[in-house]
This record gives structure tokens, C-alpha cells and sequence, in this order.
């Protein structure tokens, strides 16, 4: 069926003609002509079927029908997204669509200037479209205002529940009218999606244009089991094949995916990781190299499932089952868009294969086993031995810091025998005249450095208060600071607990 057909005004059509579209998609077909008429919308459909357009397009004309202006610091319509990059992809597509029309458009997400989203809302836009953690920090600042709500979208509904908005809706619901049309789309139906739509909207059109779950149509899905141990090696050797054209990597943590990237930048292969702890411009420039074709290979977690549509991916790699099945769904979803054949390959370990079995279960197909190349053990060792080492990332070594202070502090005052113990709390002593506490427990008779040594000369740890000076002073041997009972600060490594003097 044909844009024509629906019953959009030639203002939209003219927006559509330019971008070169005539014919629309099953959602598109189905829920057009259901929200010319005002009426609330369930749509289920997975990524890829042109969603956006369904709920944009019709929206955009009732906005200009009404021809109302958004009160300062509001919005007429709000769309709500889990992911930046669902956020600024729906934008940059409501701003084709509504080109002509006058309709102010603006975006709130995390990692943006606050000060900027301010400044957008203070005249107030016609369509605003948001992550729910952003929009809720500018309602508790009162610098946004729902009351003049006409339109309400939540996108992608199942990941908002997913990375945890549940409370966040909540809190949004609380501020939107009564009287407003409401449309909520999710690629996944279970049942707490369900009582999640039943809060946000009334008597709606229910359009499924697939079944729930299945996966798109043209991806081959594959199979390949493995050790942990094994997968990198694996990867860098399948990376190779001159067919991939575009690829996405999936793993399920942040530092597996710089990890990632990290070996196969010592082996050669190029890549850019985006994932959570990653800032919005390095996010949004990974993203465009991605998309420009600058680097083919992007390492993502579930952050980039959804709200990435970048043509050309011909491959996804599940470098790590997904531990939901629904993100499988949404991750091989990245693929085979726009009517073009995908590959999709999932690297299973012994530990992953129930995953394996609730995919399966959840898409109610079997994944082709792929079984390892002849010569994967052979090449597998080259790999090994030309692997260049390479610097911990940031975000790793962040990772690892943070273990270790959280390892350390139940421990506060463990020393080597014979060496300087680690530093505990800073005291709130004055610096000279009244003792300093040394490794966070009791408080030394020296001024400013005191020893803690371990019973009966089981090594002493010799501890210093931070800030102190370095200078020499009398302590008692080791094995005879006098302990304190139920404390475990100052202790040795060799054991025992003492106090020093």
C-alpha cells in the first residue's frame, strides 16, 4: 500500500516524496489510518519495520491540524526512548519528516549539556524526545512541564523495562493529562509489558504485524560452540573473510567489549567499542565512523541492539550469548534491514548453552551449528603468538581499581612483613601537637607516625598516617603493640592484631 493511500496531508507526502518514499511497510499500513482517528495504539513489531514512521507520520499531522503552540518550558508530543542513540535516531527522522511544517523538535538524554536541554524547552517544542532518566531530572527541577501533552509514544517499551524505568514511567505518568492520545510500541509482548501499557493507555488498537519474538526473516543464524578461551582467536580468524562488509560485536559487559577491541587492535583488526561507560561524543563518534564506513567493526553491548540503524551491517556476532533472550531478537535485528540478506553467528560455551536453549525457545526455530574452521587449532596458536600485548583501557583499569578498594577496605592496615602498611582514613587530628591516627585505628602517642606490629613478632606492618612527613622516630619492636580487642585495624600481615604507641 502506498503513503497516498493512508490519508496523510500532502504536507507529509511532499516530506516523504523528498526522502524517496511512496510505499509503506505492514505496521505503517496498519497503524496510520488508526491514529489519524485519535486513537490510543499497542504496536508489536520487531526493530527494523519502520516503526518510527508509523507513529511519527500521523502524529505530525494531527500536531499541524491542531495548530496549538506549546506553552514555555513543555511539549505537545513526547516520545520516550530507552537508549541516546534510539533518542537522537527518532529526532533525526521526526526533522525529515516534519521539514516544512514549522514544528520545533528537540532531544533530552543523558551526557548532553543540561544547560542546553534547558534552553530548548524554554520556549517549549512541538516534539520532544527523550531517555526517561533526563526527562525526570529536569521535572524534579521544574524545568519541564506535561501538562500540554497531546501525544504520548513509548518506544521499544520491553528495553525500557530491561535497563530498569520502570520507576521513572511511573514518575512521568504521574505528570501527563488525562486526555491524550497514547501509542506504545515494544518488539517483545511478556506479560509485565502488558500491565506496563495498561497504565499508559485505553482501549487501544492492537497491531501485530509478526508473531512475538521471531527474528527477521533474511538472517541466517548460525551457531558455532566454543570455549571462552577460544572465542577470541575464533573471531579474529572469521573478521578476515573479505565478506564482511560491516559487522557488529556483541558482548554482555562493558569491559568484555573494550577488551575485545583491545586484542583484536594487537591483532591488526581495527575497531571502535559503545557501550554505557563510553561519553556521548565518544559514543556518537564511534557511531558515525561506524556508519561512514571509516571502521568496520563495532563492539557493542545491549546499549547499541537497538536504536542503531545503520545499512550495510552484513554480520552479527554474539561474542556472548545474551543472558535475556529477547536481546538476542533485537541484536541480529541489526542486520538484514532494508530488505538485505544478514548473517548472524553466535559463539556458545559450555556455561552459555542454557541461554542457547531460551533462545531457541523464545524464536521457535533451532540455530544451524556451525562447527569450528579444520584449521582453527593451528591458526588459533598463530594468533596467540602474534598477539601484541596491550594497555588495560580506562574502563577496565577503573573496573579493576574499584575491586581493589573494595577488596582493601575490609582490610584497612594489612602490610607486608617489614614494609609500610597501606594509609586508612585521613585523620581529623591537627597536624602537630595532638596525636595522629596511623592505618585508621587508635590514635598514637608520637605526633604524626605510629607503628602497628602484630603479636608475639609475627612481622610488623609499620604504618604512617597520610599526610605525614617522612622522618625518623621511636617505635616499639616489633610483637609488642598492645592489641585491642574486637579491632582489626592495624593489623600485620603476619598476624595478630596490635595497636601502636
Amino acid at each position: 500500500m502506498q503513503f497516498k493511500e493512508l490519508g496523510l496531508s500532502e504536507t507529509v507526502l511532499a516530506a516523504l516524496a523528498a526522502k524517496g518514499y511512496t510505499d509503506a511497510t505492514p505496521i505503517q499500513a496498519q497503524s496510520i489510518p488508526a491514529l489519524l482517528e485519535g486513537r490510543d495504539l499497542l504496536g508489536i513489531a520487531q526493530t527494523g519495520t519502520g516503526k518510527t514512521a508509523a507513529f511519527m507520520l500521523p502524529s505530525i499531522d494531527r500536531l499541524i491540524a491542531s495548530a496549538k503552540r506549546p506553552q514555555p518550558r513543555g511539549c505537545r508530543m513526547l516520545v520516550l526512548a530507552p537508549t541516546r542513540e534510539l533518542a537522537a535516531q527518532i529526532a533525526d527522522n521526526a526533522k525529515h519528516y516534519a521539514s516544512g511544517t514549522g514544528l520545533r523538535i528537540a532531544t533530552v538524554f543523558g551526557g548532553t549539556s543540561v544547560h542546553k536541554n534547558k534552553t530548548d524547552l524554554a520556549r517549549g517544542v512541538d516534539i520532544l524526545v527523550a531517555t526517561p532518566g533526563r526527562l525526570v531530572d529536569l521535572l524534579d527541577q521544574h524545568f519541564l512541564i506535561l501538562l500540554g501533552i497531546e501525544i504520548l509514544v513509548l518506544d521499544e517499551a520491553d528495553q525500557m523495562l530491561d535497563l530498569g524505568f520502570i520507576h521513572a514511567l511511573r514518575r512521568i505518568v504521574k505528570e501527563l493529562p488525562t486526555k491524550r492520545q497514547s501509542l506504545f510500541f515494544s518488539a517483545t509482548m511478556p506479560k509485565t509489558i502488558r500491565e506496563l501499557a495498561s497504565q499508559f493507555i485505553h482501549n487501544p488498537v492492537e497491531v501485530k504485524v509478526t508473531p512475538v519474538a521471531t527474528t527477521a526473516e533474511r538472517v541466517e543464524q548460525f551457531v558455532t560452540y566454543v570455549t571462552q578461551a577460544e572465542k577470541q582467536a575464533l573471531l579474529t580468524m572469521q573478521l578476515r573473510n573479505p565478506e564482511i562488509d560491516r559487522a557488529l560485536i556483541f558482548t554482555r559487559t562493558k569491559h568484555g567489549a573494550d577488551r575485545v577491541v583491545r586484542l583484536l587492535a594487537g591483532n591488526g583488526i581495527a575497531a571502535n567499542a559503545i557501550h554505557g561507560n563510553k561519553s556521548q561524543p565518544q559514543r556518537e563518534r564511534a557511531l558515525g565512523e561506524f556508519r561512514s564506513g571509516k571502521v568496520k567493526l563495532m563492539v557493542a553491548t545491549d546499549i547499541a541492539a537497538r536504536g542503531i540503524d545503520v545499512s550495510g551491517v552484513s554480520h552479527v556476532f554474539n561474542f556472548e550469548l545474551p543472558n535475556v533472550p529477547e536481546q538476542y531478537v533485537h541484536r541480529i535485528g541489526r542486520t538484514a534491514r532494508a530488505g538485505a540478506d544478514g548473517i548472524a553467528i553466535s559463539y556458545c560455551a559450555d556455561d552459555e548453552r542454557p541461554y542457547l536453549k531460551d533462545i531457541e525457545r523464545l524464536t521457535r526455530q533451532k540455530l544451524t551449528v556451525q562447527p569450528l574452521p579444520e584449521n582453527f587449532m593451528a591458526e588459533a596458536d598463530k594468533i596467540k603468538s602474534t598477539r601484541s600485548p596491550m594497555p588495560a583501557s580506562r574502563d577496565e583499569q577503573n573496573g579493576r581499581n574499584g575491586r581493589a578498594m573494595q577488596h582493601a577496605s575490609g582490610r584497612r592496615g594489612d602490610g607486608q612483613p617489614g614494609g609500610r602498611g597501606r594509609g586508612g582514613p585521613r585523620s581529623d587530628a591537627p597536624r602537630s601537637g595532638e596525636p595522629r591516627r596511623a592505618e585508621g585505628g587508635a590514635r598514637s602517642d608520637q605526633p604524626r607516625r605510629a607503628e602497628g606490629a602484630g603479636h608475639a613478632g609475627a612481622g610488623a606492618g609499620a604504618g604512617r598516617g597520610p599526610g605525614a612527613p617522612k622522618r625518623k622516630f621511636n617505635a616499639r619492636p616489633a610483637g609488642s603493640g598492645q592489641g585491642r580487642p574486637g579491632s582489626n585495624r592495624g593489623q600485620g600481615q603476619g598476624g595478630g592484631q596490635g595497636r601502636g604507641r
